[in-house]
C-alpha cells in the first residue's frame, strides 16, 4: 500500500510527535508499505522517512526543484520524484496514494490535506483519510468542518468520510481496514 503522508518539516514542541512519526514510520516499513511524502530530510519529514527506511519499507519522496537548492531533500530515499511547483508536488503525492494521513504540521500540511478532503467530497477519490490528532492537534479544524455541517456548507456524509485518529494505531487499523 502506499501511504501518503502530509506532515511538517518541523519537529514541533512537543516531543510526543516525533515519539508518534517513529511509530507511524516503523508501522509504515514492518508492513512493507511505501511512504509517498514531500522528500524532506529535516523535521518530522525526515523522522518519518528514517523510520520506513530502517524498518525495511521504501520510500519515495516528492520534491519541488527549488526545495532542491535549499539541501534539505532526503538523499538516501528509495526514490526522489522532482516536480516544478508546489501544486504539481501536491497532486503528484495525492496521485500515488492509496490512502493519506495527516500528522501534525503547518500550513502546507493543512493545504494538502484540505484539497484530499475537498476531493473526498466531490467524489474525486474514494481512499481513505485519516487525520492523526495527536494530543488534540486537529481538534480546532474538527469543530470547523462541525460547523460547516452545522451551517449548511458539508454534508454531515461528506464529514464522514474523514477519520479522526487519537493514535497512530487506530489510524493503522482505519487504513488496513477501509482500503
Amino acid at each position: 500500500m502506499n501511504i501518503t503522508v502530509f506532515l511538517g518539516a518541523n519537529l514541533g514542541d512537543d516531543q510526543m510527535y516525533l515519539m508518534e512519526v517513529k511509530a507511524l514510520g516503523q508501522w509504515i516499513g514492518k508492513k512493507g508499505h511505501r511512504l509517498i511524502y514531500g522528500g524532506g530530510r529535516i523535521g518530522l519529514m525526515g523522522a518519518l522517512a528514517d523510520a520506513v527506511l530502517e524498518n525495511g519499507g521504501e520510500v519515495t519522496g516528492v520534491v519541488p526543484e527549488f526545495f532542491l537548492n535549499r539541501g534539505t531533500e532526503h538523499k538516501g530515499l528509495t526514490e526522489m520524484i522532482k516536480t516544478a511547483t508546489i501544486s504539481e508536488r501536491r497532486e503528484k503525492m495525492i496521485e500515488l496514494g492509496d490512502c493519506f494521513i495527516a500528522f501534525p504540521g503547518g500550513t502546507g500540511t493543512l493545504e494538502e490535506i484540505s484539497d484530499v478532503i475537498s476531493q473526498k467530497k466531490l467524489g474525486r477519490t474514494v481512499k481513505p483519510v485519516a487525520l492523526l490528532n495527536i494530543e488534540g492537534f486537529y481538534k480546532p479544524l474538527q469543530a470547523m468542518l462541525e460547523k460547516m455541517v452545522e451551517e449548511g456548507f458539508l454534508d454531515r456524509t461528506d464529514l464522514n468520510k474523514v477519520y479522526f485518529a487519537n493514535t497512530v494505531e487506530s489510524a493503522e487499523w482505519y487504513l488496513e481496514y477501509n482500503r
